[in-house]
């Protein structure tokens, strides 16, 4: 039987809670510790990342999966976006420190579930913006033991505006992002850029995956329209100790849609679950 339990809190360090998730399978093994990251305008309850935590847990893993404490949702509501002010505020290194905030939980002596788990065995798994964030905190951590990336980005740099948009960004303040499927104008201050600017060493991919001598797995589908295919090979390239998996035909979510009905995986997703638990076994 998977145990479950949805919408823990968490004390972040930037004043928000981070609302996770824990699922496994009750029974006496120690298990090791997944912990999963989303992306950009995403949240823990994404499309089918319920089913993905338990298939983790019918394989064997103890799943965590939570919302980064600015993603804009909230405890009330951790589903899509109500908090537009906390999202408008979020920036890399909040998300970091929302990530240390979950592996010293998991870790800490006085974690509940301390006797279901393997702290020497941390693999963290990031969607998306979320793989370049766990890609950064496996240089730093070394109680990580794997990486995983699914279709990850190489570079936040050159995702930031450009020429008119960037001044008008920078004299405004804030600029707005529609969401496709919400509609909503979502807002970014331009303390995001600022505070990317301060860090920007740290928040170099490249440079984070080059001081990674974990096993790392990378996963993209050859059909992503949000995250070229390209940037997996980048980062295998700087990657020295990487296996890079491509998905013929997959897009950026592997198939998947907000909501997910289906009681099944799409099959792209399906194939990347395979690849990612075999990985996760050795």
């Amino acid at each position: 039987m998977i145990v479950k339990n949805k919408n823990l809190v968490l004390e972040g360090k930037h004043q928000k809670p981070i609302v996770t998730d824990i699922f496994y399978k009750e029974e006496q093994s120690q298990k090791p510790i997944v912990i999963f990251c989303h992306g950009y305008k995403g949240f823990k309850d994404w499309g089918a990342w319920d089913l993905v935590a338990e298939t983790f847990a019918n394989a064997g893993f103890f799943f965590v999966k939570f919302n980064f404490s600015h993603n804009g949702g909230t405890v009330q509501q951790p589903l899509d976006f109500p908090d537009l002010e906390a999202f408008g505020n979020n920036n890399y290194i909040k998300e970091l420190d929302d990530l240390t905030t979950v592996i010293d939980w998991v870790t800490s002596p006085y974690f509940e579930f301390k006797n279901k788990i393997k702290k020497s065995d941390i693999i963290l798994i990031g969607h998306s913006r979320g793989g370049g964030i766990v890609t950064i905190k496996a240089a730093e951590d070394t109680r990580v033991t794997k990486l995983i990336t699914w279709a990850g980005v190489s570079d936040y740099k050159s995702r930031f505006p450009k020429g008119e948009a960037f001044e008008k960004w920078r004299k405004d303040g804030v600029m707005y992002i529609e969401n496709g499927r919400t509609k909503q104008k979502m807002p970014h201050y331009f303390q995001f850029y600022t505070s990317y600017i301060e860090n920007e060493e740290r928040l170099n991919i490249a440079i984070a995956a080059k001081k990674n001598l974990i096993p790392h797995l990378i996963i993209h589908g050859t059909k992503d329209p949000t995250v070229n295919v390209q940037e997996s090979g980048q980062i295998k390239e700087w990657s020295t100790n990487s296996e890079l998996f491509l998905v013929k035909g997959a897009d950026h979510v592997f198939g998947i849609k907000h909501p997910w009905k289906d009681k099944n995986l799409s099959t792209h997703l399906s194939i990347v679950l395979q690849k990612t638990i075999d990985f996760a076994s050795i």
